[in-house]
């Protein structure tokens, strides 16, 4: 078995390789594919005839150049326009809806925006009946203020 696998090194280097893609898919921060990018070469280095301490510093090598090379690529370029972009519940900030039970003026009601449904408040006078148009103008935790679209 281990004459069979110093044969084959190659497939261990391409089994490292696509683990550490699938690896990199739940990370996405494109650093454990450069470990991907060195295995390939490690398993390019196997399959040429290299010695094992030959693939390993080829493995070394290539990741190090990935590290230093690929990783800052492909984050500039891969990930433009992230650091403005508004997450999760900030993104309700400016989104119209649609209201679903009454939001009364001293309580609480429901909106749904893009189908889900939301606890709303309102700083208006006013009750705000079901079926009326509105706007998001603040969220406090899971609760959104909402005003009615005239």
């Amino acid at each position: 078995m281990i004459d069979y696998l110093a044969q084959h090194l190659w497939q261990m280097w391409a089994v490292v390789a696509v683990v550490c893609l699938i690896l990199e898919l739940t990370a996405g921060d494109f650093f454990i594919i450069c470990f991907s990018i060195g295995a390939v070469f490690g398993a390019i280095a196997a399959a040429c005839g290299l010695g094992f301490y030959s693939q390993l510093i080829t493995f070394a090598v290539f990741t190090l150049i990935s590290l230093f090379w690929v990783r800052p690529f492909a984050k500039r370029y891969l990930r433009k326009g992230e650091d403005n972009r508004v997450s999760n519940a900030e993104a309700l900030l400016g989104r119209q809806g649609r209201v679903v039970e009454t939001v009364k003026a001293d309580g609480f009601g429901r909106v749904q925006i893009d189908g889900d449904i939301w606890k709303a408040v309102t700083k208006e006078s006013a009750d705000i009946p079901e079926g009326t148009n509105v706007r998001v103008i603040a969220r406090e935790s899971t609760i959104i203020t909402v005003e009615s679209i005239k």
